[in-house]
C-alpha cells in the first residue's frame, strides 16, 4: 500500500510515529531487527516497514511484535471501554432522563419520582 492511499495525515503521523516507539523499544532490548523477526515469526524487511510507519503491514503483525517486545499483549487494551474517555462522554449524555418500572401505573412511577426527589433534597429521612 502506497503511502499516499493512507486516507490521513494525521493517521499517517500516528504509523509513524507507532513504529518509531517501536524501533526505540526493540533496541532498548538490545534486540535485532533479525532477532525481533524471528521471534514475531516475520521477515525483517516487515520489522524495517512497521518501524518506518507503512500502512501496509498487518494488525497480525504488529500484535505479534508487540507481544515479543511487551511479554503481554497490549493490542488488544486499545479502545478498553473502562479506559475509553470519548466512549463514556458518550454514554454518560446518552443516559435517559428517567427511568420508570416496567408495568407499575403512572401514578406509582409519580410517587416514586417524588420520593426521589425529596431524597435529593434531604427532606426525606428514612429508618
Amino acid at each position: 500500500m502506497s503511502p499516499k492511499l493512507l486516507p490521513s495525515n494525521a493517521a499517517r503521523a500516528e504509523l509513524c510515529s507507532l513504529g518509531e516507539h517501536i524501533s526505540i523499544a526493540r533496541k532498548r532490548r538490545r534486540m535485532t531487527i533479525r532477532r525481533l523477526a524471528e521471534a514475531a515469526s516475520v521477515t525483517a524487511e516487515t520489522v524495517r516497514r512497521l518501524e518506518k510507519g507503512e500502512p501496509g503491514v498487518s494488525v497480525g503483525t504488529l500484535a505479534m511484535v508487540l507481544l515479543v517486545l511487551e511479554g503481554s499483549g497490549r493490542l488488544g487494551s486499545l479502545l478498553d471501554p473502562s479506559t475509553d474517555d470519548i466512549g463514556i462522554i458518550i454514554s454518560v449524555n446518552d443516559l435517559p432522563k428517567r427511568v420508570r418500572e416496567k408495568g407499575k401505573s403512572k401514578s406509582a412511577a409519580i410517587i416514586a419520582e417524588s420520593q426521589e426527589q425529596a431524597v435529593r433534597d434531604n427532606k426525606y429521612v428514612g429508618f
